[in-house]
């Protein structure tokens, strides 16, 4: 009996060692894996060595740049209007004029035979003596007939708006600067206008519109919540 015990006993002994040196094994293998990870996080983190992610940096750059525009004399435009947000925001807008072109924002991808683009300008001015965020309240509307079939549902209708009246989807742009008002700039990471400034901003539809559609039929409303309390659109007068 002795005999058959102690090779158990010598086997047990060899497990526990061939064991205790893949446990250490493991041990540094995970304490090197480790430091490698932290490491990775280090040097992967954007902006580690100034604080600051550069594609934030980026976009806030191209922001700015896009918005400067050239100097312009104040344009004909309808009688302005006043709005002011919850954080304290004020701006006034006039519309100045509305229509359809094919490339309302330079370089677009050409639509559809048979349609086009449908646009808007309008001045828009910071009303307050301090830096204002820019904003692009105004939105711009057209009959939904005058969509084709194929896009009617993305045509969005709106409370306060005209039943019959829908809006696609759109981009806002600063084209120009209004006599001496200064290019907006970048403020902790937001672009802001300076006191005072006007600016022509033009909205074009992403989506097209029926080539026929009449400059007379497109309206600027201002809609959302942030400027208008009573869930009612206010529309933007043309001259």
């Amino acid at each position: 009996m002795s005999t058959s015990y102690r090779p158990h006993r010598s086997h047990r002994r060899r497990k526990k060692s061939t064991a205790g040196r893949i446990g250490l094994a493991g041990a540094l293998t995970g304490a090197v894996g480790i430091a490698a990870v932290a490491a990775g996080i280090v040097f992967l983190r954007p902006g580690s060595d100034s604080g600051e992610d550069p594609a934030r940096q980026t976009s806030v750059s191209q922001g700015v740049a896009s918005t400067r525009g050239p100097s312009v004399p104040a344009p004909k435009a309808g009688p302005p209007i006043d709005f002011t947000t919850p954080e304290g925001y004020g701006y006034s807008l006039a519309a100045v004029k509305a229509g359809t072109d094919r490339q309302p924002l330079g370089a677009t991808e050409a639509p559809p035979s048979g349609t086009t683009y449908a646009y808007a300008d309008y001045i828009l001015t910071n009303s307050q003596r301090r830096p204002v965020l820019l904003d692009y309240p105004a939105d711009l509307f057209m009959p939904k007939a005058q969509v084709p079939s194929s896009l009617r549902e993305r045509c969005m209708p709106q409370p306060g708006i005209p039943d019959d009246m829908c809006t696609l989807p759109n981009h806002s742009k600063i084209t120009a600067r209004v006599g001496a008002a200064k290019a907006p700039v970048d403020e902790n990471g937001s672009t802001m206008i300076p006191a005072g400034g006007s600016y022509v901003v033009r909205i074009a539809t992403e989506l097209p519109v029926n080539d026929d559609l009449s400059a007379d039929d497109l309206r600027l409303y201002v809609w959302n919540a942030r400027f208008t309390n009573d869930r009612k659109g206010i529309q933007l007068a043309f001259p």
